[in-house]
């Protein structure tokens, strides 16, 4: 038998073969017929996976529908009425009660009134920016003022309206301590609408600042150090670096400062409600809605008030977005 016929022999009793690294696979790790190796459905593709998030997120989501959107939607619908917030009967009115807040002068004065609030924002940005700025250098008992700053925004509003009534009242606090420094005066410092208002900005300043200065204060020291001492090196002075480093790094922060300033001076309440009621002049939007719903019975009108100034916030945001965009700083 020559070599060639007994290669082909074997060959027959061995069945075909197997190209070369394709060895067989037998028992657990055996291939599928088709070349694929069996495996049972994945539980990452069932359908309770995929509904997972979802249960995650039913419980917030009704909660927000529930205490957000649907009495937001019945506010903009009692908006459209002569609703007195207790009669059953509510009769449409089209665009009456927008028609009143914008004609009337004594349901528009309120915007005059958050005029001083807005100014007084701008001060405590201002001031905040200042101490945050200072503060974040090496600076000897830079915590203890840190602390000194942001104790007045701890304290509950309500507390801190009734200090400041006894602190402006006549003969109070601020007359005594006038009178100490050889400055008479008989003034009523909430008797007249310039003053009260310019009094019950100033507390709101007092209040806010440490807020304000907590959020620029984190946004300086989040600013990598090397840049300072690469400016010192570079000659530059504190000016210089507050220019070029500090207030470009924190412009998302001042944009978001803003936007509570605008927002907070339209929707101040809690202070001059206690101190004054909203009398002599320094009522703002909140109290006057306040007032046109629970002391005056229009539910409607009080409801088209808060729908504008609603959308007054809503729009300045719009704009400040527009006009200030969140840009990623990068000063590295």
């Amino acid at each position: 038998m020559t070599e060639t016929t007994y290669t082909a022999s074997r060959a027959t009793v061995a069945g075909p073969q197997r190209p070369p690294g394709k060895a067989r696979r037998t028992g657990r790790g055996a291939r599928h017929p088709e070349g694929r190796t069996p495996r049972g459905r994945s539980w990452r593709h069932s359908p309770l996976q995929r509904m997972t998030p979802w249960l995650f997120l039913a419980a917030p989501l009704a909660l927000l529908i529930t205490f957000t959107y649907v009495p937001v939607a019945s506010m903009v619908s009692y908006s459209f009425t002569d609703w007195d917030g207790v009669s059953p009967d509510r009769n449409a009115t089209g665009v009456d009660n927008y028609v009143q807040i914008f004609t009337r002068p004594e349901l528009f004065r309120v915007f005059f009134v958050s005029g001083y609030y807005l100014a007084a924002s701008v001060l405590q940005i201002a001031v905040a920016l200042y101490f945050a700025t200072v503060l974040s250098f090496d600076l000897r008992f830079r915590n203890f003022f840190k602390g000194i700053l942001f104790f007045p925004y701890l304290i509950n509003g309500v507390a801190i309206g009734f200090v400041f009534l006894y602190f402006f009242q006549d003969g109070g606090t601020l007359d005594s301590v006038l009178a100490r420094l050889g400055v008479g005066t008989d003034h009523a410092w909430l008797g007249d609408p310039t003053s009260a208002n310019v009094s019950l900005a100033g507390v709101s300043v007092w209040r806010f600042t440490g807020l304000n200065f907590v959020l620029f204060l984190g946004a300086i020291q989040s600013i990598p150090g090397e840049l300072y001492e690469a400016a010192e090196l570079d000659g530059a002075g504190k000016w210089q670096q507050f220019r070029h480093i500090i207030a470009p790094s924190i412009r998302p922060v001042l944009s978001l400062s803003i936007i509570l300033a605008i927002s907070g001076s339209l929707s101040v309440f809690e202070i001059p409600y206690i101190m004054t009621g909203g009398a002599t002049g320094t009522s703002t939007f909140v109290i006057q809605t306040v007032k046109l719903a629970f002391q005056f019975n229009k539910t409607g009108l009080a409801s088209a008030a808060a729908v504008v100034l609603l959308a007054i916030i809503l729009l300045i945001t719009w704009i400040q977005r527009r006009l200030v965009p969140d840009d990623k700083v990068d000063l590295v």
